[in-house]
C-alpha cells in the first residue's frame, strides 16, 4: 500500500481545540480518519517549527490521500499538505525510465 507524508500547521482555532482536547485525542482522531479511508496510520508526531504535526500513513491510493487532505482542510483547523512517498526501489524504477523532453525555449 502506498505511503504518504502529511504535514500540518494548526490555525489559531485548531490550537485552541488541541489545548482543550489534548494531543492524544487528536492523534486518535487522525488514526480514525486514516482507518475510515482503508489505511493505517504508521506514525504521528507533534513538532515545533514550520510544522505542528507530521504523520506517515499507508493509504490505498491517491484518491484516498486526496480525500484525507480535503476532509481535514475543510474542517478549517489546520493547513496541511500531503506528499506521496516512494521506496528506493520505486525511485530506481523512475530513474531507469528514459523520457524524452524538450525544455521550453530549447532549440534541440
Amino acid at each position: 500500500m502506498p505511503k504518504y507524508l502529511y504535514q500540518a500547521t494548526y490555525t489559531a482555532d485548531g490550537l485552541r481545540g488541541l489545548a482543550k482536547d489534548g494531543a492524544t485525542k487528536r492523534r486518535d482522531a487522525a488514526e480514525a480518519l486514516v482507518v475510515s479511508l482503508g489505511g493505517k496510520l504508521e506514525s504521528f508526531y507533534f513538532a515545533f517549527g514550520s510544522d505542528d504535526v507530521i504523520a506517515i500513513a499507508e493509504l490505498p491510493d491517491n484518491a484516498a490521500a486526496a480525500a484525507l487532505s480535503i476532509t481535514v482542510s475543510a474542517a478549517g483547523s489546520v493547513h496541511g499538505r500531503v506528499t506521496p512517498l516512494m521506496t528506493a526501489g520505486e525511485a530506481d524504477k523512475a530513474l531507469g525510465q528514459h523520457a524524452r523532453y524538450t525544455p521550453p525555449g530549447s532549440t534541440r
